[in-house]
Parts: structure tokens; sequence; C-alpha cells
């Protein structure tokens, strides 16, 4: 496997005071952010400025959790619009049902060797190395227990998974998972997400996350003809946005309230999303762009800090808007690229169908309740069933034991403690 390493980026202060580029005219709201799908409308909602407003939200959240079957696309719209998902315990409820993932269904972890997997070393460099990814101020016992869970997560992760190769990045993106929703969770959705959202970048090469990147300045280019030619005659390429891409920006952004939103946004949406944020941003930051030297290097430095005051929920609306009016397929055509190349891009229409006839947790837990209680009953009667083969045992032991010595009697025991 090829590891794929990537210089550390630190996010300085700017002043971005600078008006934006205009964003692509709107029909109404935002329409089909997910897979270009009308039944997928992106949600108009107030803004999230009240108390008032925020109940009726979390409460809308609510009433598309326990409809049955479950209303995704009620869930994709609440998450993709102003505010996300709220809260971590909405997520820990809507994520799963975003990724069709049963969590009353999570297959045991049973005597998994993860220090054996080829790339077990690796994660746990990375893994060490993720200090900053971790709450300030959490005791270091705490932390190093979480990094511990963290390396168990993706290696389980890539051991169920023999296809997948793991890169330098991944973990930006698991220990998000990890934080929000424990370790069994995080475990069962990077399990889906490894295999659809994210697949492309699990490839032993590069290839198709570079097709991924390759969509970034076409986009650009329609929405901003002169800063797509500055940008082309410093030839700065798209390196400057790989981190941004294969980490979903958990490694490029320092607040994690902000990663938590965009990971509301892109698990709502189609795998393409975070390269049209891309996008936005860098149309946000225009002025200053060309206001730098026309040079590869002067560019790329800019570039690929994110500064820590960037308008999120300005970007989002951005990325969605640019999504609606340049959408991936007429891109890929524009661009001359091949968009069924992508396997995370190409399987994402059938993801999407999956996700629209699961029950609510309630429901899950029930039928996983039952399906237990069979199980136990079974258990309880092939238990009787041993004890009552045990009694047959200690009762032969017990006719036999008058003519046998205390050696063989203790092996006979010993024995049927087994039967």
């Amino acid at each position: 496997m090829s590891m794929r390493r990537r210089r550390s980026h630190k996010s300085p202060s700017h002043d971005h005071s600078r008006t934006s580029t205009p964003s692509p005219a709107r029909s109404g709201s935002v329409a089909s952010l997910s897979s270009g799908s009308p039944s997928v409308q992106a949600l108009s909602c107030p803004p999230q400025g009240t108390e008032s407003e925020r109940r009726v939200k979390l409460a809308t959240i609510h009433k598309a959790l326990i409809a049955d079957p479950v209303d995704v696309a009620m869930l994709r719209k609440l998450a993709i619009s102003k505010g996300g998902l709220l809260t971590d315990d909405v997520r820990r409820k809507a994520w799963p049902k975003l990724l069709n993932v049963n969590l009353f269904d999570v297959p045991y972890k049973k005597g998994v060797n993860i220090e054996n997997h080829r790339d077990y070393h690796q994660v746990v460099l990375d893994v060490n190395r993720s200090l900053k990814r971790f709450p300030k101020g959490m005791r270091d016992d705490h932390r190093e227990a979480l990094q511990g869970q963290l390396v168990d997560v993706i290696v389980r992760v890539l051991i169920k998974n023999e296809q997948l190769h793991y890169y330098q990045g991944y973990h930006d993106i698991c220990v998000t998972f990890l934080l929000v929703v424990g370790k069994e969770a995080a475990f069962a959705l990077m399990d889906k997400l490894s295999t659809h959202h994210l697949r492309d970048f699990m490839d032993s090469t590069m290839d198709r996350t570079r097709h991924m990147l390759n969509y970034l300045l076409p986009i650009i280019k329609k929405a901003n003809v002169e800063l797509h030619d500055f940008m082309e005659r410093s030839e700065v390429g798209t390196v400057f946005a790989l981190a941004w891409l294969i980490t979903w920006y958990g490694h490029v952004l320092n607040d994690f309230r902000s990663v938590v939103r965009l990971y509301d946004f892109f698990l709502a949406c189609h795998p393409l999303m975070p390269v049209y944020l891309a996008a936005a941003i860098v149309l946000y930051r225009q002025e200053e762009v060309m206001a730098c030297e026309c040079d590869m290097a002067f560019v790329h430095s800019l570039l690929s800090k994110i500064p820590a005051n960037l308008p999120m929920e300005h970007l989002v609306s951005q990325a969605g808007d640019l999504f609606v009016q340049y959408p991936p397929e007429e891109m890929a055509k524009e661009a001359r690229l091949q968009y069924k190349l992508s396997t995370s891009m190409s399987k994402h229409p059938d993801f999407e169908l999956e996700t629209l006839c699961q029950r609510p947790d309630k429901v899950l837990q029930h039928i996983t309740s039952k399906s237990n209680g069979a199980a136990s009953s079974q258990a309880t009667a092939e238990s009787q069933q041993r004890s009552r083969s045990s009694t047959v045992v200690k009762l032969a032991v017990w006719a036999i034991s008058a003519g046998i010595g205390a050696a063989a009697l203790a092996v006979l025991n010993t024995a049927g403690e087994y039967w």
C-alpha cells in the first residue's frame, strides 16, 4: 500500500471582511443536494436564533426519527438546513439513519487480533500524533483510553474489509465519530462510510482521490472565470485541498462544533459535497487569492491554511447552491472526467434508496430483544440438556467411584465440568 503523507495545517487569523462571490441564483429552497433526486429537498428553516425555533427543529427531527419507516428524506433536509442536527445527542440517533446502520445489530468483537494487521503500526503512529483532535483539558488517562479505542475502531474496519487500504487522514474522520457516538457505534458508522462515501480514498493508489479533486477547478470556473484563470496561471493545482477532502475537514478546522456541523451536511449529501465546499471556500476568499502574487508557492501557502473565522453556515449554503447549479454529472462532461470512475459516486444512488426503508430505533430494539429472547430460550434449553447429561455422568461416576481410585475420580469430575 502506498502511504500518503500530508503537511501540517494550522489556521492563522486573517481579516475576512471582504465581500464574497455572489452565490448562484436559487430557485426557492436548495434542491437535491444528495443525488440529484427531486425527492430530497433542502429544508427552508428559519434562523436557529431563538430557543423556540430550536425546540421546533428538535421536535421535527424527533418526529422524523420515530416515523415508521424513518423519514430519512426529512432528516437529510434538517441536517442540511441552518444549524444542522443541533446537538450530539440528536446526532447519535440521526447519523446511523443517514447511513442506514442498525446499531442494534452491530457484530460483537470476538477474538480480533488487531496488532497483526499490516497497517496497525502506522495507525498507532497517526493516532498518537492526533492530540489536538481531543478536547482541551481532557485528562491524560481519558485521552489515552480514547486513543486506544480509536486504534481499535480503525483496524477492525480494515480487518473486516480486506479490500480497503488505510490512508493518513482516515483517523481524523474516525475520531470525530468516536467522540460523538462512542466506540461500537463509531465502528458501525465507519464500516459503512468506508465502503461508500470514503471508498475512493481507500484504494492502494491515489488515482480516484485525484479524480474527485479534479472536479474542483471546473466548479470554480463555472462560478468565477477570472478567479479560475488566475489559479490556472499560478499553476497551484488542487493539492492544497487534499487534506480538506480526505479528512472531511477534521484535520484543518480547530473548532469541533464546525466539524460536526459539516459532518451533518456531508452525511446527508452526495459524496462529492466536500469538493463543492472547497470550491465555496476558495470563491469566498477570491479577493485574498487574487491579491497575492500569481505564483504556485504563494497561492498554495494562502489556500492550504483555512482561516478560523470563516462563516461556515454561509459556506454550507454556498456549496449547496453550487451543487444544484453545477451538478457532478454535468461537471464530469464539461471537464472530461469519467463520473463512473468513482466508486463513491457511482454507488450513491443505490445507497440512498437503501436508506428509505429503515425502521425506527424503538422497533429495531424490540425486534432485537425478541430475537435475543428466542436465542436465550434456545440457550436455556441447551443448558438444561447439558445439565441433564452432566447429572447422568455424575451418577455414573458415583456408581463406579467405589471401584476406582481417587485420581481417576478426580479426572472424571473435571471432565464432567465441560459436558
